[in-house]
């Protein structure tokens, strides 16, 4: 399977372990993180030792630094077969304490940066009549959960931009895919990451003690489960696989592997999915 697959985030967490699956299932690996120089140098240099695996320095925050790698990797390899949108950041917070950059700079990362990344490989694909891009979003991506509101804001238009895309660019061969991965004990959900919370204290305190209780109650419905189902982050890796395998054309537009849902996801899924085409054709009729 000769495929060129470019993965942003992976210095860490899914990212990482996705470089690491497809490389030694024989596919070339773009790895896409930032600041390979300094902070990352040690993971760069890692993953940049294993074969199969190419090391790209990439900010999603800068179009330029997005343009500059994309068209390195192109004219090096000549194409990319698929692109796994996985970087992100997470954040916490009762809504009001976010100041509007706050919510700014967590959406450059999470949704800018697959608008970004879209506009750098759409031309070579179209042009090639044929790749897959897979989202990387959340077990939540379909609600909403109180403290994480801008957070799942940024996933849902994420699934916004993979489902309307799904159609507009299916003429040219061009499969999307959301994951919904649920929580799994990667960096971003374990503290090691560093994420973007609600940074007006004098506002969250004015919501206690209620808003403290819900949300530790919130953490240990989301959290305290990983352990019990065996939130492997490997799955994530290995779906991400399965989907390239997949024949093109017949991969799902959704994509959920959350244990600890328990079948939930998947029904509501399914569900939205009938209620669209409900709608759809009340319009189109």
């Amino acid at each position: 399977m000769n495929k060129t697959v470019f993965i942003t985030g992976t210095s860490t967490g899914f990212g990482k372990l996705t470089a690491i699956t497809l490389a030694n299932a024989g596919l070339t690996v773009i790895a896409g993180m930032r600041n390979t120089a300094d902070k990352n140098r040690a993971v760069a240099e890692e993953l940049g030792a294993i074969p199969n695996i190419e090391v790209v320095e990439i900010d999603l925050t800068d179009d330029a630094s997005v343009n500059k790698a994309f068209e390195q990797v192109l004219a090096r390899h000549g194409k990319i077969d698929v692109l796994v949108n996985n970087a992100a950041v997470s954040g916490f917070g009762v809504f009001e304490s976010y100041t509007v950059d706050r919510i700014r700079e967590m959406f450059e990362i999470n949704f800018y940066g697959v608008v970004r990344t879209y506009q750098a490989v759409l031309p070579a694909m179209r042009a090639a009549k044929s790749g897959l891009i897979i989202n990387i979003t959340s077990g939540a991506s379909g609600h909403t959960l109180p403290f994480m509101v801008p957070y799942l804001a940024s996933k849902f238009g994420v699934e916004s931009i993979t489902e309307g895309l799904q159609d507009e660019l299916k003429q040219f061969g061009i499969d999307n895919v959301s994951i919904q991965p649920g929580v799994y004990p990667t960096e971003m959900n374990t503290g090691a990451k560093a994420g973007i919370h609600g940074n007006k204290p004098e506002i969250a305190q004015q919501y206690d003690p209620l808003a403290t209780e819900q949300f530790n109650a919130l953490g240990q419905g989301l959290f305290g489960k990983m352990a019990a189902f065996d939130m492997n982050p490997q799955t994530i890796a290995d779906g991400v696989l399965k989907l390239i395998q997949m024949p093109a054309g017949q991969r799902p537009l959704r994509f959920p592997l959350d244990a600890i849902a328990q079948g939930t996801d998947v029904e509501f899924i399914e569900a939205r999915a009938n209620i669209k085409a409900k709608w759809v054709a009340a319009y189109m009729a």
